[in-house]
């Protein structure tokens, strides 16, 4: 492929300045998010927000799945791969500018870093008090030898700088550890974590290079089981993976070996996009959401098996997993929130108006659901599936108040 002349690329960078400028000051913006002044939504006087904490304790409402981020221009040892900081991959290069955007950190050089995680710290502050965040590491990809590979991974966040974040505002944030199971020192690792306050641990198999079916995980996994710690896991597609080969990696199926070795599964987004080999019928296929309901099914996981409802609402999701999530109030007990932070602060990937048309929001919430987002995109994704309906059915309380599952750690 031919590489964009110098032009070109001034062009290109003239382009999005000139798309930005213009969106924001449309009157309702719909591509970029303006980032308003958190502290402008009204908690005393506004009803959507006083009907979001009907029956439920702030202090036990922590969102488990808020993803920690940057550039890497800071001394944090935040990484972004080469792809998300080059304009000779627009693509890549587009989404960067997108979750920056959506997170308000997207200002001069040598602070995105540090925004990012200040304009977190504040949205986080101005939402009740008790509620926290949970912050995710995440490990770089690793070969099968189990060494680090940078140059396939899509960006790293390291433990250390989750834990530091947590201790240092305990207040608003708790932090989950990522841990690659085919590294020679990850039980010692996990063991490290446990004991300095990790709440869970996260895997994303497609972009690390896991296989949770792999007998390479059967320490790890044991040492889960031991301490404790729940693991989140990314299941269905993946849209970040360095490669198509990995996208199997992600099939829940394959969470079977961690369920029977008594580990506590989180299946991030309840696996709901993307499809994926049927094991139990050889040479067909089922969508991923099939197959995580196949495992929520089984009795003898019930006390391991759970999924986090970040992601649910947004475009590349299907209304009718929404609603079967909802019906299903036997799962309840067994679904946790998440936002997927910063995702639901970018503002084309929720279609707000989608969801009334499908029958699972009210119209009547558009208005101040649309200005919760601009100010405060951790609080608007609590308030969206609080307000999400289907036949007189809403998410139960006890989806929302994490706290009792991540808090046994």
């Amino acid at each position: 492929m031919n590489q964009p002349t110098p032009t070109l690329l001034r062009f290109l960078k003239g382009a999005v300045g000139a798309a930005a400028a213009a969106f924001a000051h449309m009157k309702r913006p719909f591509l970029f998010n303006p980032c308003l002044d958190p502290a402008m939504v009204n908690l005393q006087q506004n009803p959507l927000l006083e009907r979001v904490w009907q029956g439920l304790d702030p202090a036990k409402v922590w969102d488990c799945h808020v993803h920690l981020a940057g550039i890497g221009d800071s001394d944090h040892g935040l990484y972004v791969g080469h792809k998300f900081q080059s304009l000779r991959h627009p693509v890549f290069y587009s989404q960067r500018l997108f979750y920056m955007n959506a997170a308000c950190a997207a200002n001069g050089p040598g602070t995105v870093d540090d925004n990012y995680a200040q304009r977190l710290r504040r949205i986080a502050i101005n939402i009740p008090g008790g509620f926290k965040a949970m912050l995710l590491a995440f490990d770089w990809y690793h070969d099968d030898q189990g060494r680090e590979i940078p140059e396939l991974s899509t960006f790293y966040v390291p433990d250390s700088y989750a834990r530091q974040l947590a201790e240092k505002y305990p207040e608003v944030f708790e932090w989950v550890a990522s841990i690659h199971p085919y590294r020679p020192d990850a039980v010692d690792r996990l063991e490290a974590a446990a004991a300095q306050g990790a709440r869970a641990i996260k895997w994303l198999p497609a972009a690390q290079n896991i296989d949770p079916a792999s007998s390479r995980c059967d320490g790890f996994f044991a040492a889960l089981a031991r301490l404790k710690l729940p693991l989140i896991i990314h299941c269905g597609k993946e849209e970040a993976a360095q490669g198509e080969n990995l996208l199997p990696l992600g099939n829940p199926l394959r969470l079977r070996r961690a369920l029977d070795a008594g580990v506590r599964v989180v299946v991030a987004h309840c696996a709901s996009t993307g499809d994926d080999e049927d094991f139990d019928k050889p040479g067909t296929r089922q969508t991923s959401f099939a197959l995580f309901a196949r495992l929520m099914e089984r009795q003898e996981w019930k006390e391991n098996l759970f999924g986090d409802i970040s992601a649910i609402v947004f475009r590349n999701r299907k209304p009718e997993i929404i609603k079967t999530l909802l019906d299903r109030h036997d799962w309840h007990g067994r679904l946790l929130n998440g936002s997927d932070y910063p995702l639901p602060g970018i503002l084309p990937l929720i279609s707000l108006s989608r969801l009334v048309r499908h029958g699972l929001l009210a119209k009547e919430a558009l208005a101040d659901l649309r200005t919760l987002r601009q100010c405060n995109a951790l609080y608007f994704d609590l308030a969206l599936k609080r307000s999400l309906g289907w036949r007189g059915k809403t998410f139960s309380p006890q989806v929302f108040e994490t706290r009792a599952f991540f808090g046994t750690a």
